[in-house]
């Protein structure tokens, strides 16, 4: 085996010379169509056969806790960082109120009259932002009422089906929603109320996917993968590190792999039929470590970074990041918000996980996106437990390899055709690049430069050298 090391100089990876992806800076995204579940069933895609990678962010209390002029400084940093999802509580109370002080149930617990029009009004408010990020090609990942809501009793299935029909006459023909049942909650709690909701907006609106959105460390694989309403899986890996339990549906076994989000996936994906499945929350940057606890150490830009990678590369078809301050929308100031927030939602968008999530889309972008699996079979040494596992995808002619911590690798290079490779070091720091070399064909050990150790993160990229995925000549030496 020979050890290769990066060897010419940075590059931002932002055009290959063959782009997979139609150029859509001036188009958004609908106009090439509906989304759809891809034929062999891992992927989304519009109708005209365009690729979607979802890249989601979690922006839970937007509707209730930010002015029309904040929603708008918010959806700007979006659509900056290439954030194509904004995941929203629809209503987090019956009633829930707006930035405004307007109701979203001016009847009470009446979901038959919850339709309250004026300025500024709850629905009103909606309608809007779902205008503004449309404008950004961003969708709404509308979760429909929060998980603890319809626990406590505040949402029984008649009421869930006059709400569900509220809810899709409503948004049926605007084009950047996709329905999230659930919230937060396992779907064997009140399930009778989500499969009701589920149905009755399905029943009605014919043009938006939807999921289910679970509790912490488990998936809508358990309960709903058979479920007709079901368009895609979604799990949540959850806030906790490998030895943090709660006694809340936690065991030993769970507990010992539970950063481990790239299980979820595989999990998923072992099904028939097989449906696209990604994590909806995995843990956010700049929250405790578990959750509950400020005392503990928090998530940081890594750890984020690491979730991503993990189950993205297992196979999922997307990924949605978080942000404890700017999922609460929390305006900062002397007391903390919920689990030990300091910064305001402003300060969040600073921070640098927020930003680096757009290098993982652009690196899945410019390749074949279709053919693109999961394959541990790539690594032909060990694959590393916990921190030190890598975990590689790829497709006919290509193949992608992830490290938390930069420990040498052994990569069978014979795992995609051509009789000699490109190889280049990939940064999700600031996506930048390194050109390796020309490898001949075989099993190699690569490490890139740096420490060893956690968030020593790096992507190795091998291409067919008949391929111009990306370009050697565009990198300076």
């Amino acid at each position: 085996m020979k050890k290769l090391f990066a060897i010419f100089s940075l590059m931002i990876l932002a055009v290959s010379c063959a782009p997979q992806v139609e150029q859509t800076e001036n188009k958004l995204p609908w106009e090439n169509g509906k989304l759809v579940v891809s034929e062999n069933g891992r992927f989304l895609q519009h109708e005209n056969g365009t690729p979607f990678f979802w890249l989601g962010e979690t922006g839970w209390l937007l509707p209730e806790r930010l002015t029309r002029e904040e929603a708008i400084y918010y959806l700007d940093a979006c659509e900056k960082a290439g954030f194509n999802v904004v995941q929203v509580q629809t209503i987090n109370g019956v009633p829930a109120t707006n930035a405004y002080g307007k109701l979203s149930h001016p009847n009470g617990y009446d979901f038959s009259q919850i339709d309250a029009e004026g300025e500024n009004g709850y629905w009103q408010n909606m309608d809007y932002l779902m205008e503004e990020a449309g404008k950004r090609g961003i969708y709404i990942g509308m979760v429909c009422i929060w998980g603890g809501l319809v626990k406590k009793g505040l949402m029984n299935p008649e009421q869930a089906k006059a709400y569900g029909e509220f809810l899709a006459n409503r948004y049926k023909d605007t084009p950047n929603v996709i329905w999230f049942i659930g919230g937060d909650i396992k779907g064997d709690v009140e399930t009778e109320s989500w499969v009701t909701l589920a149905r009755t907006i399905k029943s009605i609106d014919k043009n938006h996917l939807m999921t289910f959105h679970p509790f912490g460390r488990t998936s809508s694989v358990r309960w709903f993968h058979d479920a007709e309403w079901l368009d895609f899986n979604m799990f949540q890996s959850g806030h906790r590190r490998y030895d943090q339990t709660r006694g809340d549906g936690d065991d030993t076994a769970q507990a010992s792999v539970a950063e481990d989000n790239w299980r979820y996936v595989e999990e998923g994906l072992a099904l028939e039929p097989q449906k696209p499945i990604l994590d909806g929350e995995p843990s956010y940057e700049e929250i405790p470590q578990g959750l509950h606890d400020p005392s503990e150490p928090w998530w940081k830009s890594w750890d984020v970074r690491r979730y991503a990678y993990w189950s993205v590369f297992a196979g999922s078809f997307g990924h949605t990041y978080g942000h404890n301050s700017i999922m609460q929308m929390h305006k900062g100031g002397e007391k903390p918000g919920g689990y030990g927030a300091i910064k305001s939602w402003k300060e969040g968008l600073e921070d640098p996980g927020f930003s680096q999530m757009q290098y993982l889309k652009k690196l899945i972008l410019a390749f074949p996106f279709f053919e693109r699996v999961g394959d541990q079979s790539v690594i032909a040494g060990e694959h590393g437990f916990r921190y030190d596992r890598a975990i590689a995808t790829r497709g006919e002619d290509y193949l992608l390899v992830y490290t938390y911590t930069n420990k040498p690798m052994q990569i069978d290079l014979q795992k995609i055709s051509g009789e000699k490779k490109n190889v280049w070091w990939y940064s999700p720091v600031d996506g930048s690049l390194k050109y390796v070399g020309e490898v001949e064909n075989g099993i190699h050990e690569f490490q890139a430069e740096g420490e060893v150790g956690p968030a020593n993160d790096h992507v190795l990229i091998a291409v067919d050298a008949s391929k111009n995925y990306i370009c050697k000549e565009q990198l300076s030496l």
